[in-house]
């Protein structure tokens, strides 16, 4: 599968044709049916063995704190998805093809577990977890528009022309856009999907909380 993840990597989901890995390995298309019977199961395929990786990196992790794991646990899978653009769409599509990404959604369970919640609040609170982490990731790592990519606009050009259209908004129409534009302007995509995690852990550290006391 690292051929298929490199295509991937290099130019997204219409690079990872069998007719290119067929290429990439030296063998012909033919060969490649022994692995995988169709285009999806290859993707699926190549998101696992992503998923072997985000595994590794997350082994062991079995802090005092369940919340410090889990914060560590969303991490890992985010700077993953973030780096892969195309790793969100696959992700957990078919845990039949995909038992590493059925794992991660055990390891954070077993994480959520710690906390003593019911059945349905640990659902519900892995479920948020993982569905925060892939959609944010999935957004930040998009490609930019194709006036970035074809080198007609510099990123920062674009991002600026972004910013001075904000500021041209009608403040009484766009009161919020008005008053965190200056921020919005400096932000640091990791530090903004953090803060988020946290907003989100830290509701979960009450909900346990509050569980807790009326037992």
């Amino acid at each position: 599968m690292t051929e298929a993840v490199r295509l991937l990597d290099e130019a997204g989901d219409s690079a990872l044709t069998f007719r290119a890995l067929a290429h990439r390995l030296g063998g012909g298309v033919a060969s490649i049916y022994w692995y995988v019977d169709s285009k999806d199961e290859l993707f699926d395929r190549a998101a696992d063995f992503v998923m072997d990786g985000v595994l590794d990196e997350i082994e062991g992790l079995m802090n005092p704190d369940p919340i410090d794991d889990l914060r560590r646990t969303a991490i890992v899978l985010y700077d993953a998805v973030v780096s892969r653009p195309w790793l969100g769409s696959y992700f957990m599509r078919n845990t039949g093809s995909q038992p590493n990404s059925l794992r991660y959604y055990e390891r954070v369970g077993q994480q959520v577990l710690r906390l003593k919640l019911p059945p349905l609040e640990s659902f519900h609170a892995t479920s948020a977890v993982i569905g925060y982490v892939v959609g944010v990731a999935a957004d930040l790592g998009q490609q930019p528009p194709e006036d970035v990519t074809n080198g007609t606009v510099a990123r920062d050009e674009y991002f600026a022309g972004a910013v001075a259209a904000w500021r041209d908004l009608d403040p009484d129409e766009w009161p919020f856009l008005h008053a965190i534009v200056d921020v919005f302007e400096n932000h640091d995509d990791a530090l903004q999907f953090r803060a988020g995690l946290d907003l989100l852990l830290e509701g979960l550290r009450r909900q346990a909380r509050d569980a807790d006391s009326v037992r």
